[in-house]
């Protein structure tokens, strides 16, 4: 799907501070743009974030605390995050603009990393990660677009603290930015364990594969897929990384515990990964392209062209001169200039008759403002302000529901006050058929669905007559457009009963009460002191205990106390008497001066007496 869109918000001035001039880029939950710092006169950069997450106010107290701690980061290798706020409900940071591009828009334009280069650039990032990391702040979004240059090269790490405020918003992107975050997810960042840098470590080397080969490993379609496959496999490093690799496969492993322990072992890795590799060579830039609308477009403005340098600074092309005014009156006569002139008059001709075309008849013009991207209501609340109508077609695409995916007139025609512009609506992508899994494992119905490109998410309920965890149904039914959340609810099989107390009943009663609240009762008999024998004791679980449905409960059964009939040992030896009243159960103690082979006299208590096992029987010598 299409990324989220957002108003054109170009020589806006937010805070009364920074002027927008030009936007340079979108992404992580926003849109940044060149801008002029008037007070401190400067140019800057400014993410302004979703207008979606304007209205998430547990994201906006979230922003501002990771905010703050943007701000207070200070370091070589990170953007510097000079300001923050809200103007009018939208919330924006404020950072230093580097002329040098991001990472992306060098992968973007063809140009690949060598491995001595990719090297150096994730250890400038290994050294921002062990800073951050140090300060407790776990950056969670380690990507392409987020690393990005100054004019010398030197990589910036750009948005810490964004990602974790953006995964607390009830606010969410398109399914296609979803799943380019998901291609350099660590594996854990599907599970809801809490994260360390580690992750980090595992999303940077999946970055510098890319920066190499062009690729991301372990990629499927589905952003469910890619972190299932990164769970049961690691990051197998190509030949072409040289001493790269065995950084690579070590930050890339499944499990956590296998990778890196800390930012500073892996740039250590990568500092003898530099040491063996060839030179770098300095970096292909692609700087910013043109971001920064012309503040004068009536006005000839001349620029200089930049020098352009290749990897061996010997073969540098030069920059190309522009000529001055002086030196072009000097190249010949003023007959030279009429093409020129010619040019100029043939320009305006073609501009006045589009003006005429476009111009109503008679009324004020005026300028139609980009609508692309907004909600319905916002376009029309925005040309409303621009004082002209609206009138809407809907059309299936891609582009979420309810966004302005076209307009006619387009931005920047002329039209009449009061004039309208007809706006077409996403009615979001055409529904297609959910496949049939009710039914079946709960496991195999998310695969199933994962494969259709719908996002599966579970829920759990008891279910008298469906297997525990087979799918009783799904929400929605029918068909939903792809990337869809669709809901399964998977059985836990039958609710848990409760436990009958049967203590001092018949076992016949308390089997009867467990077997009517549908348990199976297991008898287990038991000497004791204080139930008669026949009455129950105790059940195993406890009454008023749940257990599940069709479970066995264990029924101790009284056996009374335990008794025995005391022998008679007059007349034996000390040694054969304590062995008969151990045999019975029973202690032996004596009484009186007794010698080797004398016969005991008496016992106390008598021979043929009940006793409980474990009494005392005395011998008296």
């Amino acid at each position: 799907m299409a990324s989220s869109a957002m108003a054109d918000l170009v020589g806006r001035v937010l805070a009364g501070r920074y002027r927008l001039l030009g936007s340079i880029g979108a992404g992580a939950g926003g849109r940044v743009y060149a801008a002029d710092d008037v007070r401190l006169r400067r140019r800057v950069a400014v993410k302004v974030l979703h207008a979606g997450l304007s209205d998430d106010m547990g994201f906006l107290r979230r922003f501002r605390t990771e905010a703050q701690l943007a701000a207070s980061l200070h370091h070589p290798n990170v953007m510097a995050v000079y300001d923050w706020g809200e103007d009018e409900g939208i919330p924006f940071m404020v950072l230093e603009l580097l002329e040098g591009g991001s990472l992306r828009g060098m992968l973007d334009a063809g140009i690949r990393l060598t491995p001595s280069q990719a090297a150096h650039v994730g250890r400038q990032v290994a050294a921002a990660l062990e800073y951050s990391h140090g300060r407790g702040l776990v950056h969670r979004d380690i990507k392409p677009a987020n690393l990005l240059f100054d004019e010398h090269g030197i990589v910036r790490v750009a948005d810490f603290g964004l990602a974790r405020a953006l995964a607390e918003a009830s606010w969410t992107e398109p399914a296609g930015t979803v799943l380019g975050t998901a291609r350099y997810a660590s594996p854990e960042q599907g599970t809801a364990g809490r994260l360390d840098g580690r992750a980090d470590l595992y999303a940077l080397s999946l970055v510098l594969v890319e920066a190499v080969t062009g690729n991301v490993p372990l990629v499927a379609d589905t952003p469910l897929g890619t972190l299932s496959i990164r769970t049961q496999e690691a990051i197998s490093a190509p030949a072409q990384l040289g001493a790269l690799g065995p950084v690579i496969e070590r930050a890339g492993q499944v499990n956590p515990d296998d990778r890196y322990p800390d930012a500073p072992t892996m740039a250590a890795a990568l500092d003898d990964a530099v040491r063996v590799l060839p030179p770098p060579g300095p970096l292909t830039l692609v700087g910013l392209g043109e971001t920064v609308p012309d503040p004068h477009p009536t006005q000839v403005v001349r620029h200089q062209r930049e020098a352009v340098f290749d990897q061996d600074e010997s073969t540098a092309r030069k920059p190309v001169a522009v000529p001055t005014r002086a030196a072009a009156s000097d190249a010949g006569p003023p007959r030279t200039i009429a093409p020129f002139i010619l040019g100029a008059v043939l320009i305006l001709a073609i501009a006045g008759a589009v003006f005429a075309l476009t111009r109503p008849q008679s009324g004020a013009t005026v300028t139609v403002p980009n609508l692309r991207g907004m909600t319905e209501q916002a376009a029309q609340n925005e040309a409303n302000r621009s004082k002209l109508l609206v009138s809407f077609s809907h059309r299936t695409a891609d582009d979420p529901v309810g966004m302005v995916m076209g307009q006619h007139p387009e931005a920047g025609f002329f039209l009449g006050r009061g004039g309208t512009v007809n706006l077409v609506i996403s009615k979001g992508p055409k529904p297609v058929a959910l496949p049939a899994v009710v039914g079946q494992p709960a496991a195999q119905a998310q695969a199933a669905l994962a494969q259709a490109l719908f996002v599966p998410v579970i829920e759990h309920q008891y279910d008298e007559t469906v297997p525990k965890d087979a799918v009783i149904s799904t929400n929605p039914v029918g068909k939903a457009p792809p990337d869809t959340k669709v809901t399964l609810v998977v059985s836990d099989g039958p609710a848990p009963v409760t436990v009958p107390s049967v203590a001092h009943r018949s076992y016949a009663d308390a089997a009867a009460a467990i077997t009517a609240a549908r348990l199976v009762p297991q008898r287990v008999d038991q000497f004791s002191d204080t139930v008669p024998a026949g009455d129950v004791i105790r059940t195993d679980p406890a009454g008023g205990a749940k257990a599940p449905r069709d479970s066995n409960v264990s029924v101790v059964v009284s056996k009374g106390t335990d008794v025995v009939l005391i022998p008679g040992v007059t007349g034996k030896t000390i040694d054969v008497a304590t062995a008969e009243l151990q045999a019975s159960g029973l202690t032996a103690a004596v009484q009186g001066a007794y010698s080797p082979g004398k016969p005991v006299r008496a016992q106390s208590p008598a021979q043929g007496l009940p006793i409980r096992r474990g009494a005392v029987v005395t011998l008296i010598f």
